[in-house]
């Protein structure tokens, strides 16, 4: 890998932690708005004990489970995972400590002494919990496009697969959903300092669950794309010249053509196997329909396309492959 690539990389996951800090220190934290996970947890944790900030009770359980993935997963874990894994709640406290004048406020996360009140957003929790929300998945999906997680509850996940034979999805989803209750308990009923919230604390609760189903949404949006892009089968009893020139010249593209033949006649096909962006699509349409109108079109979506015009495959079977 030259030197220019691996530069950017770092450039990148350095950007990706801050966009993800920045979304939990002016969006997230000061509304205790609990979006699972392991900042989720910091959050609720923060409310009993003021005087530790969010970012370092990260610290507090990334670490344990940064060594614990190595002991009881063999994970080999990668100089990127462990830096965006430390560097988050650093930047996450770095960024707190300025946008808030006083010790008193930075403990409180008060929202109407955050930027000297200029982002005060008490009264639009559902505007704050998307954008926060959205930040956050931003923020992670560009670190694991460049092979480097943020550690936390994923590797719970892990541990929750290996142990407890549960599938790794429904084991985020009952990480999160604990956390959640957490906040709920300490937050939403009271244990916690949540009483300057106008709407009642255990509202909270539902925030955090679509903040929640936003950042699982930003993160894959970020990580594979809107998956647009769509796979067309073209079969026809005629040779297609016309259909090969539009999609050699036009669209820039080529096709693998396979020879095949009809089930019930026996009779020689001609099959074409493209992909193209879902852009195409309706243009190879109407130039198939010229070529032969009775052909047999099959137009789905491509969950992934490698190779020349698309994504490059994976260097090593180490790469960190999100989908």
């Amino acid at each position: 890998m030259d030197t220019k690539k691996i530069i950017t990389g770092w450039l990148n996951i350095f950007l990706g932690c801050t966009i993800l800090a920045a979304g939990f220190v002016f969006f997230i934290n000061p509304y205790n708005i609990v979006p699972g996970g392991v900042y989720g947890a910091s959050i609720v944790l923060h409310n009993l004990f003021p005087s530790i900030q969010v970012g370092t009770f990260g610290y507090m359980f990334d670490i344990p489970l940064l060594i614990l993935s190595v002991l009881l997963l063999g994970a080999k874990l990668g100089g990127r995972t462990i830096v965006a894994a430390l560097l988050t709640p650093l930047i996450m406290n770095v960024m707190s400590k300025l946008v808030y004048p006083t010790q008193e406020a930075l403990e409180a996360l008060d929202p109407a002494q955050l930027l000297g009140g200029m982002m005060n957003m008490s009264d639009h929790l559902m505007l704050t919990c998307v954008i926060g929300a959205v930040l956050i998945g931003v923020g992670t999906g560009i670190v694991v496009r460049n092979q480097a997680t943020t550690g936390g509850s994923d590797i719970v996940g892990m541990l929750l697969q290996k142990y407890c034979h549960i599938r790794f999805s429904n084991a985020i989803l009952l990480v999160d959903g604990t956390v959640v209750c957490f906040g709920l308990v300490v937050i939403g009923f009271g244990i916690g300092r949540a009483e300057d919230i106008a709407q009642p604390s255990w509202h909270l609760s539902f925030y955090s669950l679509i903040a929640i189903f936003i950042v699982s949404r930003v993160i894959a949006f970020m990580i594979n794309g809107a998956k647009n892009d769509k796979l067309i089968f073209v079969i026809s009893n005629k040779r297609l010249e016309d259909l090969h020139s539009y999609i050699l010249k036009d669209l820039d593209r080529t096709a693998t053509c396979i020879k095949s033949s009809g089930l019930y006649t026996g009779e020689d096909k001609e099959m074409l196997f493209i992909v193209v962006s879902y852009k195409e699509v309706a243009n190879l349409k109407v130039k198939i329909r010229e070529a032969d109108p009775k052909a047999f079109v099959v137009v789905t979506d491509a969950y992934d396309a490698f190779g020349e015009g698309w994504k490059p495959l994976p260097a090593t079977s180490n790469d960190l492959q999100p989908e």
